[in-house]
């Protein structure tokens, strides 16, 4: 039977961090539009406190959490056990989007290792968290990460990745826009605000 509490508890703060997958779920406010759900690898999940989290978030051919968020915070994170006892967690709260060369990005970015293609941060202030039993999730062994993503990012220059998050990532698939797409359009690419690495500088 499901719990709900306030905020994370010692014991959920410690299954998250032994967690390697992630899921994250937004929609927008029009009946019509599409729910996203979105998985995430990575070490990229930070907890700040028990009622605020947030991770790193890399370049994907979308940008839907980021519309979303914008339009209307809403917020859910999921993360579930493949190995060990049986346990699905949920975080519900409201979102944000973090650029690079903002106050809130100078305040959470050192809290994380800016892999290639980083390209915004998303906190969260969470305002329920939910458990379940999660009995009928199947065991899966953690082998290793893919590391496609960041290969393919660390061959990109600044002005690359830009013109990627223009065509890619400035607004949602229900024509929502994205901070990160402002941005761009603002002329005001991410260059020497980053800091992953000297080739790209997510």
């Amino acid at each position: 039977m499901g719990k709900l509490f306030p905020a994370l508890l010692p014991e959920h703060e410690a299954f998250i961090r032994k967690q390697r997958l992630f899921f994250v779920g937004s929609a927008p406010l029009q009946a019509e539009g599409h729910v996203n759900l979105s998985p995430k690898g990575y070490d990229v999940f930070r907890i700040v406190s028990p009622t605020e989290v947030g991770y790193l978030d890399l370049t994907g051919s979308g940008n839907e959490t980021s519309a979303h968020l914008e339009e209307n915070g809403r917020i859910t994170l999921m993360f579930v056990a493949f190995e060990g006892p049986p346990l699905i967690l949920r975080l519900y709260g409201k979102g944000r989007v973090i650029l690079p060369g903002t106050a809130d990005w100078e305040t959470w970015a050192p809290r994380f290792e800016l892999l290639p293609g980083a390209r915004q941060i998303i906190g969260v202030d969470v305002h329920a968290v939910k458990t379940s039993c999660g009995f009928s999730v199947p065991f899966y062994s953690y082998d290793r990460e893919r590391d496609t993503l960041q290969r393919w990012a660390a061959t990109k220059r600044d002005d690359e990745l830009n013109d990627y998050w223009r065509s890619k990532n400035a607004e949602s698939m229900d024509g929502i826009p994205t901070p990160l797409g402002r941005r761009i359009a603002e002329n005001a690419p991410f260059e020497d605000e980053r800091g992953a690495n000297e080739k790209t500088r997510p």
